[in-house]
């Protein structure tokens, strides 16, 4: 049976935090009312990793966060307190390094690896320095320069030969030991004698090697080891051949031109190619998770890769240490379909939800699993706090300010266009290489040029609507059909001159698997002709949609940057109670065990930062006049003397809401602020590519940005421009955190699996990562937690009113966290199967008020919040009581229960009413909290 987390609690484990940090907070977590630990990968990682998605190995649990022992003593502790562990697994890459041993050993054999298919490689190249060989885009600078300047050094230790770039090390193939260390073995066979026995025992060795490597079959691992030791210790053990073997290599370390020529050749005689790390953009023959380099990815299509990956994994899960797998990035796979169809068959009892982001008004495929991660969740609760009836008057202010004029489609297909031209293009001509072979075997494709295709290409993909479809050998559903006949249509539309490229290759994306001759059958058969061309299109159009929209362009439209949320767009401003409740009720019938996230670790915000900066939606002309205020102030620190900008307006309108959102309650924190500031600016602007970039930084435009920061959060030079921020930062933080009370109990009793990210549980105002990762203080909070469970039962109507009155310090957020996560853990039934009533709210601020019915038999819960409540009571008053909430009430249903449980405030309620429901006033509701949640306290009759 599937075990059903009632909340999950997401830690990030490195070595700062390790599986011993994790075992620790367990009996925390369980107090808290979480029943799931979700970890980050714990496959072992590259030296220093902070996040683990870099595995090096996929078979053994990572050394730098305690090894294996330890995630049996967690996954003991674990089981102690009843809890589950889901566990966050890497299928699609693993990193370009060199302990990877299995890249390694492809290096080091080439084609006669064992491992040669395991990795997304096009050995098969058209352009002939890749055929054969894989790209290793690693040096800082042009290949020639690097090997001219000496940086390129050949070595010899332990593991064998191989070339050395600073800290990297490439292995040499076995047909080069020949080649290095027998060039010159005249001084050693005149000291030892030409038949002597070392000579021929070493001469044995490089032959036993060489012919490993020339050898048809595959090379095996042990055998290549044991000849690699032979040659060792005769290097150890004989002065005279170690005098040699040295002598060899010296030779091409020389600065002169021979050796390095010979140097050259050597290298270009190895399985890899090395070259200057900008090549990858434009030339490349593997593929890599979206644009990095050093992260390459795995065919996890072939049956040997899924169970390599999987082995380690699947035996915590059979040994019950792994309750739930989290399935990363599972648009970057070949086939997603078929691979959770084989997931399921060797994991049917797991839970399982994949990282999976929807475009507004998508749906899931049905696919064997429990849901998402919970980003379509994050955007529409997010979206209720956003005031979407002022989205003209805050796109005015916005254009004002800052001089921009284009809309969010405009930009989202210019930085895509963007992403292919800089950083994806050597990708793109590799799927046109392949078009291109399949045009010229058809009579209506053979006169279409390359270039051509390429361009049809892009634009069809700069215009693709989702992140990917998912077509298959067996599947193309109603809906993938018509998204990829809108993508060609629009890029028609857009470049009426492509319109027989973009005809040729909208035939084969409607038609694939009919225009196929090579279509395979079966789960290890694989295409070779118009299907691969649209598996492979459909696994590069999710990397261009991350690089161009979420590390983009949203970082560009900068209107109201709450919205710029992964899983959101900035051009959904707002979401309706009407549209949350249908979210909800579809949640419910398609996935209703999905998980509820309002933060992860790729969030560009803190939750609580979101919810203040929200506010500001609600007080476009108190925003404007704030802005026009900071910019006066702070003019002399955006304009050089000769007035030539230093900070892009844009730029500055982006701080300016980052400012708010993150501003620290307790000003002893500013300092700390003032850093985290600087590191986001820098960021934010590289990711924008307007004035500066990763791939190409402008020093100066970044200093202009960093100083700026320092300069307005100066306590003497920033005092004029603190002065203003303060009093707004104070109005915004208190509807804020109203806001994210409310946002806690909807994400908690709404259809799905409540999920919490790291620190959560107390105000967490964070920038993106790395800022998002720093360290927990769970001593912190497991202190407070336990003043809450004490002082709750004794005397908690004065508790509740301590907290209130003193909501800066976060308890309020973690005692109405514990409160729900208690309720739903005693009605877990109740919550994870019930019915989803909408309650209709009447009176003067009903559109203020979110209300909904949970219902499993006769069982019931009552869930209400407020929203958007700067129009409904004044900065510092609580929006408590009949006072403030007049005449609103929501109307209950006929057959609810009269008696209820306040699961927060406590004691018992009464409601009464005629047979045809009853009416409860809002301000009854929110007499001592700002948010209610009622549970029924006996059976209806």
């Amino acid at each position: 049976m599937t075990h059903i987390p009632t909340a999950t609690y997401r830690v990030q484990l490195s070595s700062s935090f390790d599986l011993g940090g994790a075992r620790s907070i367990v009996p925390y977590l369980a107090g808290l009312g979480v029943s799931d630990l979700y970890a980050s990968p714990v496959s072992e990682a590259r030296p220093g990793s902070t996040h683990g998605y870099d595995v090096t190995d996929h078979a053994v649990v990572n050394s730098q966060i305690g090894g294996r022992e330890e995630y049996r003593s967690l996954s003991r502790r674990l089981r102690r307190y009843r809890m589950g562990l889901l566990q966050d697994i890497v299928t699609n890459h693993m990193a370009f390094d060199r302990r990877n041993r299995l890249l390694m050993d492809v290096l080091e054999n080439g084609p006669r690896s064992r491992y040669y298919r395991f990795f997304d490689v096009a050995w098969e190249h058209p352009y002939e320095h890749l055929r054969g060989r894989i790209l290793a885009p690693f040096l800082g600078k042009f290949y020639g320069k690097a090997l001219l300047d000496g940086e390129l050094r050949l070595e010899y230790d332990q593991e064998g030969l191989a070339v050395r770039y600073y800290e990297q090390r490439y292995p040499l193939s076995l047909r080069s030991y020949r080649k290095v260390f027998l060039r010159n073995m005249k001084r050693a066979e005149e000291r030892l004698g030409r038949n002597s026995a070392e000579i021929v025992r070493f001469l044995g060795a490089i032959h036993l090697i060489e012919t490993m490597g020339k050898g048809s079959g595959t090379a095996g691992e042990e055998d290549v080891r044991h000849a690699k030791a032979m040659l060792r210790t005769l290097y150890l053990g004989n002065d005279a051949i170690r005098k040699s073997m040295d002598d060899a290599v010296a030779y091409y370390n020389r600065p002169d031109p021979r050796p390095r020529d010979a140097l050259d050749a050597l290298l270009s005689d190895q399985a890899f190619r090395l070259s200057f790390w900008k090549v990858a953009s434009e030339e490349i023959n593997y593929r890599r998770f979206f644009t990095i380099n050093d992260l390459i990815c795995v065919r996890t299509e072939l049956p040997e890769v899924f169970e390599y990956v999987h082995r380690a994994v699947f035996a915590a899960a059979k040994e019950g240490a792994v309750t739930g797998l989290r399935i990363d990035h599972i648009d970057g796979l070949y086939d997603p379909a078929r691979y959770l169809k084989r997931l399921r068959r060797e994991a049917p009892e797991a839970y399982i939800v994949v990282e999976k982001i929807l475009e507004g008004g998508e749906a899931l495929p049905p696919w064997p699993v429990q849901g998402t991660t919970g980003y379509d969740f994050m955007a529409c609760v997010n979206g209720l706090f956003v005031q979407e009836r002022n989205e003209r008057a805050f796109t005015r202010i916005y254009q004002r300010f800052t001089g921009a004029g284009e809309s969010y489609e405009d930009i989202r297909a210019a930085k895509k266009r963007l992403i292919v031209g800089k950083h994806l293009a050597g990708n793109v001509d590799n799927l046109a290489q392949l078009l291109k072979r399949i045009a010229d075997r058809d009579r209506l494709g053979r006169d279409i040029t390359l270039y051509g295709l390429k361009r049809a290409l892009v634009e069809v993909m700069v215009h693709f609507p989702v992140y990917r479809t998912y077509v298959n050998d067996s599947e193309f559903s109603v809906r993938d059909r018509e998204l990829l006949r809108s993508a060609v249509a629009i890029a028609r539309t857009r470049f009426p001159d492509l319109d027989y490229e973009l005809d040729f290759i909208g035939r084969y994306l409607l038609q694939p698997a009919a225009e196929d001759p090579t279509r395979a059958e079966g789960e290890t058969g694989e295409h070779t002709g118009p299907l691969r061309f649209v598996m492979e299109l459909q696994q590069l159009t999710g990397p261009l949609m991350a690089k161009g929209c979420e590390d983009t362009a949203f970082y560009v439209y900068n209107r109201l940057i709450s919205l710029n949320e992964v899983g959101g767009s900035p051009d959904r401003f707002g979401c309706t109670i009407p549209e949350f409740h249908r979210f909800n009720i579809n949640r419910l019938r398609s996935w209703p065990h999905t998980l509820n996230a309002t933060a992860t670790h790729d969030s560009k915000r803190g939750e609580d930062a979101r919810t203040r900066i929200d506010v500001l939606s609600e007080m476009p002309e108190e925003w404007e006049r704030a802005l026009r205020r900071f910019s006066s102030v702070n003019h002399r620190l955006t304009s050089r003397q000769r007035g030539s900008p230093i900070l892009d307006r844009n730029d500055e309108y982006l701080f300016y809401q980052s400012l708010i959102g993150s501003f620290p309650f307790d000003e002893q924190e500013l300092p700390s602020l003032r850093r985290r500031m600087r590191e986001y600016s820098v960021k934010a602007v590289r990711e924008a590519k307007v004035h500066t970039a990763w791939i190409k930084p402008d020093t100066q435009y970044e200093e202009g940005c960093t100083a700026f920061i320092d300069a307005i959060l100066d306590e003497d030079k920033g005092r004029e421009f603190l002065d203003q921020l303060r009093p707004l930062v104070r109005r915004v933080a208190f509807y804020g955190m109203l806001n994210s009370l409310s946002q806690i109990l909807l994400k908690i009793t709404s259809p799905g699996v409540p999920d919490f990210y790291q620190g959560t549980e107390l105000w967490e105002l964070s920038l993106v990562d790395p800022d998002n990762r720093r360290p927990v203080d769970y001593t912190k909070r497991a202190a407070l937690l336990s003043i809450i469970r004490g002082d709750i039962g004794l005397r908690r109507r004065e508790f509740i009113e301590d907290v209130l009155r003193d909501m800066e310090t976060g308890e309020v957020k973690l005692l109405l966290t514990y409160l729900a996560l208690q309720a739903r853990r005693a009605h877990a039934a109740l919550f994870t199967h019930g019915e989803y009533i909408p309650i209709e709210t009447g009176g003067n601020h009903a559109d203020h008020v979110v209300c909904f019915m949970r219902r499993l038999e006769n069982s019931w819960a009552l869930v209400a919040v407020p929203r958007l409540l700067t129009s409904v009571t004044s900065e510092g008053v609580l929006p408590l009581g009949r006072t403030c909430w007049g005449d609103t009430a929501v109307v209950l249903p006929s057959g609810v229960p009269e008696a209820w449980d306040d699961a927060v405030g406590g004691g018992v309620r009464r409601f009464e009413g005629s047979a045809a429901g009853r009416r409860v006033a809002v301000g009854d509701l929110f007499d001592a909290f700002p948010v209610s949640l009622l549970t029924s306290r006996k059976r209806t009759p």
